[in-house]
């Protein structure tokens, strides 16, 4: 999945306890060297998160602290970064030495240069020693998510596959006559009824982290109504915020992938002359290119604009319905996938884990890194850490649903999601409640032909950089209608050129055709 502005929804962590796993299983590549005791391996594990520090989380981290220390014989001691600052900070701390022990890392942050770098830990070896993590991890989801063999963390994922959609104003929807909205044309006709009918509310708002997912598949694309249509289709780049390529359609049956630039990929062009009416006709916000997330996600929850950008990961209801609810006591919330044909659609996915955890080379112990997450994959410690202490922070409604009663909000995705552990909110709204279970489900989608392909960047990476600055430059204004769509587009054009994109194509032609080989 190409998403970037999916930092703010999952992730990864860990940590553990004993001797370095370098000493068990000859990995260079673990440390067990500064910040472990005299007696042996560290007693407390420095863990990066992103985000703000949740509300009561020093309550919580106690509870933590104290069932650990207990059962394992260590700590944890979180540092939580802005997200504004996360990836240059995290970066930093790596390339420094810093003593670490787990950070979130993910392709569109700079897990393949830490990986290429020897400063990440290969974990597909070890997961075996750990049964309740192993328990917790689909096995598709640990092969599919291997870089030429070698696992760099822990998966994060609470679902088997993530499609962007929307979270709209159900009780708008009810009020101007759509009703239930279930294709693309219907959604679009809810947008300019909004705008036509109460000037207050923007349709749909926009934050600089949508960028491309405006239009490139992977495999929808917000406002691209071929890809609704045609669910198929998932972009490949060298790095996590480089432009995407498609390959072709029938590679699997000729060996031969044949890339093309993303704007050559059908519906695309036309997804940007529509993002570019919706620019002109006040559907979308006039400021995307600037506003951040919170602030886009602030209009919805304000009772401003009548859509918010979703993913069936199972946390619309929670994230955005009380807010909305508290600023408008009558609306109502529903989730709309614009799928042609549904939940019988089989979109494309390539399993590959938005985030991960990954374990820091030079970290003091790798064994306590890896012994968390098992810790964490016991439903009651994950229970404790994801949604806090039992009868103040919320409570149990059954076995899979809870009812918060704190405004306590941890970034699971960044620690601790395991998708059969994960509790549902008691208030979630049936139509996510529907989405989310059909995306918990492996059979629901399809294997992409290049689902376990990952790019190696070395050959072109001077090319990759330069072409990266270009797509930011040239490719944002585009995405959000900024900027007249033929005169944009050539300027792109002219500027991944003059960038090597002729070798970078060629380049991922020749890794592509030599996965196909492999595949085979």
């Amino acid at each position: 999945m190409s998403a970037p502005h999916l930092m703010s929804r999952r992730a990864l962590l860990g940590a553990t306890g004993g001797a370095s796993l370098a000493a068990l299983f000859g990995l260079s590549a673990c440390g067990d060297g500064a910040g472990q005791t005299a007696g042996g391996a560290a007693k407390n594990q420095k863990l990066l998160l992103p985000g703000a520090v949740p509300d009561g989380w020093d309550g919580v981290l106690a509870a933590v602290n104290k069932k650990l220390q207990d059962e394992l014989g260590f700590t944890i001691s979180p540092q939580f970064i802005n997200w504004n600052n996360y990836g240059n900070q995290a970066l930093l701390k790596f390339t420094a030495g810093e003593n670490f022990d787990t950070a979130l890392q993910a392709r569109w942050l700079n897990m393949s240069q830490l990986a290429g770098s020897g400063s990440l830990v290969d974990v597909a070896p070890l997961i075996d020693k750990y049964p309740n993590l192993k328990k917790t991890l689909n096995e598709k989801l640990l092969q599919l998510n291997k870089w030429n063999g070698k696992l760099w963390g822990i998966p994060q994922v609470n679902s088997a596959g993530r499609i962007h959609h929307f979270a709209i104003r159900q009780d708008l929807a009810d009020k101007y006559g759509g009703g239930q909205i279930e294709d693309y044309a219907a959604l679009e006709k809810f947008w300019y009824d909004v705008k036509q009918r109460d000037s207050r509310i923007v349709p749909i708002a926009l934050s600089q982290n949508q960028s491309n997912l405006t239009c490139v598949p992977g495999p929808v694309a917000m406002f691209n109504a071929h890809a609704w249509e045609n669910p198929n289709r998932i972009g490949q780049s060298f790095s996590g915020n480089s432009m995407p390529f498609f390959l072709a359609a029938d590679a699997k049956s000729t060996g031969s992938s044949r890339p093309i630039p993303f704007w050559d990929e059908p519906g695309v062009v036309d997804a940007l002359r529509t993002i570019r009416k919706y620019y002109q006709d006040g559907i979308i916000n006039r400021d995307a290119l600037n506003a951040d997330a919170a602030t886009s996600k602030g209009l919805f929850t304000n009772g401003q604009t009548a859509s918010a950008w979703a993913t069936t990961d199972g946390l619309s209801t929670t994230g955005l319905l009380p807010g909305l609810l508290k600023a408008v006591k009558s609306a109502a919330m529903a989730n709309v996938v614009p799928l042609k044909g549904g939940k019988a659609s089989k979109p494309n996915q390539t399993f590959q884990s938005d985030n991960f955890t990954v374990l820091n080379a030079k970290g003091a112990s790798n064994e306590h890194a890896l012994q968390l997450q098992d810790w964490l994959s016991i439903k009651a410690n994950h229970d404790l850490l994801s949604y806090g202490v039992e009868g103040k922070d919320w409570k149990p409604v059954g076995d899979d649903k809870f009812e918060q009663l704190s405004t306590y909000a941890f970034p699971g995705f960044a620690l601790c999601w395991r998708t059969s552990l994960e509790r549902r909110s008691a208030k979630m709204t049936q139509s996510e409640a529907d989405w989310f279970s059909w995306a918990q489900d492996y059979d629901n989608f399809t294997v992409d032909t290049f689902a376990g392909f990952i790019p190696d960047v070395t050959p072109v990476k001077r090319e990759d950089t330069q072409i990266s600055q270009a797509f930011t430059q040239f490719g944002n204004p585009l995405f959000f209608g900024a900027v007249d769509v033929d005169a944009g587009l050539d300027k792109l054009k002219k500027a991944v050129s003059a960038a090597g994109l002729d070798k970078v194509l060629a380049e991922m032609e020749k890794q592509a055709n030599a996965y196909l080989a492999a595949s085979r």
